[in-house]
């Protein structure tokens, strides 16, 4: 049921074992990062794909459980990415990416 809630979201959702593995992709994650015609990354590593600096990065995320939240800009497109521990029986089992359009001109509102 969790997975299908996930599937068909107009933003990327990505995550991996504790190894790095990639365990699910959605279908915007799946058709953002699609390898040789069509095939899955899933059951890929994250650090066959990264260089070294966003590898030590993933590493890091999965010893200490911190969060990485950053903007990128590739192909006329302005992005939100943000990577999270998911746990299971209280301990980090792997990463959350969420990768998400937003406008370059983006509102930003202080409440409170």
């Amino acid at each position: 049921m969790t997975e299908q809630i996930f599937k068909s979201l107009p933003f990327a959702v990505t995550a991996c074992d504790k190894n790095g593995i990639i365990i699910y992709m959605n279908e915007k994650s799946n058709a953002t990062f699609v390898k040789n015609e069509g095939e899955s990354l899933i059951g890929n590593s994250l650090f066959d794909c990264h260089g070294e600096k966003s590898a030590n990065k993933i590493r890091e995320l999965l010893e200490t459980g911190e969060t990485n939240s950053y903007t990128i800009e590739k192909n006329g497109l302005k992005k939100l990415i943000y990577q999270c521990p998911w746990y299971q029986n209280d301990e980090i089992a792997g990463l959350v990416e969420i990768s998400l359009l937003i406008p370059f001109d983006m509102e930003h509102f202080v409440r409170g």
